[in-house]
């Protein structure tokens, strides 16, 4: 099949899906699509024999979507600039201390915490996986990825300041995320591994020049923006900055999430107020918001498909399930030391470590990471974890996550 008729596949079956969910299932979108997408997988392999020549055809039209460049290079870009679209710069100045350590300290130990306690518990299993491949594994699970989750607050009443945090970590340490595992891959299959100086100035360049990218095309487009009145074309000129931004930044070798979501904040904040007309406003969101339904729900649809051609093994049970204990364990101490060194001059909200720690869900992000790998023993198992973590988050925590989050609110109060 060809790039358009799998594309044109994808999408029929994401529309779909979204109406059987919408219509009987009635769970958050992306994680009713997911659900049929896994169903439809599981059955195929259950039926055995009867559904072998579709199982072998499904497997190989989801083995032949490129599912790291679909998100590095397409989804990825859309989807943060669409978030970054809504976040209300005054919320991110008041928020901006735990965002900041979430995201960038909070990210980096979380790779140290997870590739080391992976390291040693998988020995006591008989897994030979070293210590430096544990650590990509802890690079390439570490960015949250929060949107099934955020909808939930919303409707639980959970305190705004939470959801900010969560929202802001989630746009800020995907870009950091992308940095720590390019460094830390490099060392285990690139020619050269770099040193920890070399480590630390790749990610300032990345932050640090993605920022400056970011900034100077937002301001752009924002002139462009101020200098018509018309929806149609400035409707197109946030498409063309959320895509220009993120393939210069990407070219130039800086950071593109960090680009695209500077960009979308300032867009969404100084452009929105004094460059759009309330008709341009409208359409703006309403365009945006169609195109992060559309790409979340073709995203979680091929997380649910992957299923078929991820290499699970008896074995591989007790990694998954070690895997999804340290991801949480390390989850929870990443938010609790953020918040304890920030106990000085931030007030804290209520039930706060509990919801950020549960909240903190893991999505296609991470299975592009692991998929950009080259083949290999290693690859394989990491693709494995990664997805038993992924599948734990969006079903277990995705699903359980109202009851957590007003248990916690009710049960703490700030101080």
């Amino acid at each position: 099949m060809g790039t358009f008729q799998i594309s044109s596949l994808l999408i029929c079956l994401a529309a779909l899906f979204s109406f059987i969910n919408f219509k009987f299932i009635r769970l958050p979108s992306t994680i009713g699509v997911m659900l049929m997408a896994l169903g439809t997988s599981t059955l195929l392999f259950v039926l055995g024999s009867f559904a072998r020549p579709l199982r072998i055809e499904a497997q190989s039209i989801v083995a032949s979507v490129d599912f790291r460049e679909a998100i590095f290079n397409g989804m990825l870009a859309f989807l943060l600039f669409a978030g970054a679209l809504q976040m209300q710069i005054d919320d991110l100045r008041r928020e901006w201390k735990p965002i900041a350590v979430l995201a960038l300290l909070g990210t980096v130990v979380s790779t140290g915490l997870v590739g080391f306690l992976c390291w040693i518990t998988f020995r006591f299993i008989g897994l030979p996986l070293s210590f430096a491949w544990c650590l990509v594994f802890g690079a390439l699970i570490s960015p949250t990825d929060p949107n099934a989750v955020l909808g939930i607050m919303r409707k639980v009443g959970a305190p705004k300041g939470l959801e900010t945090i969560m929202a802001g970590e989630s746009l800020f340490n995907d870009g950091v995320g992308v940095a720590i595992f390019l460094g830390v891959a490099s060392m285990v299959v690139g020619a050269t591994a770099p040193t920890i100086p070399q480590g630390v100035l790749l990610l300032i360049r990345e932050a640090a020049g993605g920022a400056g990218v970011g900034l100077a095309a937002g301001l752009s487009t924002y002139v462009l923006l101020k200098s018509v009145d018309n929806y149609q074309v400035e409707v197109l000129l946030t498409l063309a900055l959320a895509m220009g931004c993120y393939a210069l930044a990407d070219a130039i070798g800086t950071s593109g999430p960090i680009a695209v979501v500077v960009a979308g904040v300032f867009i969404g904040n100084r452009g929105r107020a004094l460059a759009m007309s309330e008709k341009t406003r409208q359409h703006v969101d309403s365009f945006w918001e169609l195109i992060e339904e559309t790409l979340n729900a073709v995203l979680f649809l091929l997380l649910g498909f992957e299923m078929l051609v991820v290499p699970f093994r008896p074995g591989l049970v007790a990694a998954g399930v070690i895997s999804i204990a340290v991801v949480l364990l390390a989850r929870w101490i990443c938010v609790a030391g953020s918040f304890g060194l920030l106990s000085f001059w931030y007030r804290s909200h209520p039930g706060r470590i509990t919801i950020l720690t549960w909240g903190g869900l893991r999505g296609g992000l991470s299975v592009a990471m692991v998929l950009s790998l080259p083949p290999s023993q290693n690859r394989s198992l990491l693709l494995a974890i990664t997805y038993a973590v992924v599948l734990f988050c969006v079903f277990v925590q995705g699903l359980t996550a109202s009851r957590v989050i007003r248990h916690a609110v009710r049960a703490r109060k700030p101080r």
